[in-house]
């Protein structure tokens, strides 16, 4: 896991920046019910999807763990953030209208836990937006792709749909629609990617001891036209709503 708090201040810049949140942004809100006047965003981060999640007569909300990453998510949004825990989250039984968890789930080996809780805030007909399968949407069958394969995690992911839906279920939510959305400005050109293998960046996506993490990056650095960025990931939102 990434330290956010020293990822606050590059964060924006190393993700797709504005770009990548507003496609986010247009794809969450599609699944957001017009009738919704509340929607709560989970590890808002830095507050960048958070801000442009706007819409007349819906009232935006930020929650976030890391200090650094919910200053600079306030700072954006107006001050409409808290610094709280996903898996306690600071909003009470059937309050919100809808919720959302965009890239965050893959992170959590007790992603049912947190699910669990976005239900328990939502409203009897409220939806809850997540993202699914998320470092399967960073393989575009590139050249780096094809180098890290031998190396990518077997294990069933944490936001596996097939899981994230059967949890859903538990806890009264069923499927409701999804959508795609591009990565825009996150395709990796070997150098870029070969930095991140380096510093530990695909934590989630790969199993790595230290000697082959360094030989990985060395081979990625080593494919021609280093600079040249590959295919932008492309994401899955799922929509779940409560009964």
């Amino acid at each position: 896991m990434l330290d956010y708090e020293v990822e606050a201040a590059r964060y924006d810049a190393t993700r797709g920046g504005e770009p990548r949140a507003r496609a986010a942004a247009r794809a969450v809100l599609a699944l957001v019910p017009e009738r919704a006047r509340t929607l709560l965003d989970v590890g808002c981060g830095t507050g960048l999807l958070t801000e442009r999640l706007a819409r007349p007569g819906l009232r935006v909300f930020g929650v976030d763990a890391a200090h650094g990453m919910a200053r600079l998510a306030a700072r954006r949004t107006g001050g409409a953030v808290v610094l709280g825990d996903c898996h306690r989250l600071p909003f009470a039984d059937e309050s919100l209208d809808a919720v959302c968890a965009v890239w965050l789930l893959h992170l959590l080996p007790d992603a049912p836990r947190v699910i669990a809780e976005c239900a328990r805030v939502l409203r009897p007909g409220g939806v809850f937006v997540t993202t699914v399968d998320k470092d399967a949407g960073h393989d575009v069958d590139s050249d780096v792709d094809h180098l890290m394969a031998p190396y990518r995690v077997r294990r069933t992911a944490y936001d596996a749909d097939e899981r994230v839906r059967a949890v859903a279920c538990e806890h009264g939510l069923g499927r409701a629609g999804e959508a795609r959305f591009t990565g825009h400005g996150q395709g990796k050109s070997p150098a870029v990617a070969a930095g991140d293998v380096a510093r530990g960046y695909f934590a989630s996506a790969l199993s790595l001891d230290g000697a082959e993490q360094e030989e990985l990056a060395a081979r990625i650095a080593g494919l021609p036209d280093a600079d040249v960025p590959r295919g932008d990931p492309v994401y899955r939102l799922l929509a779940l709503r409560k009964s």
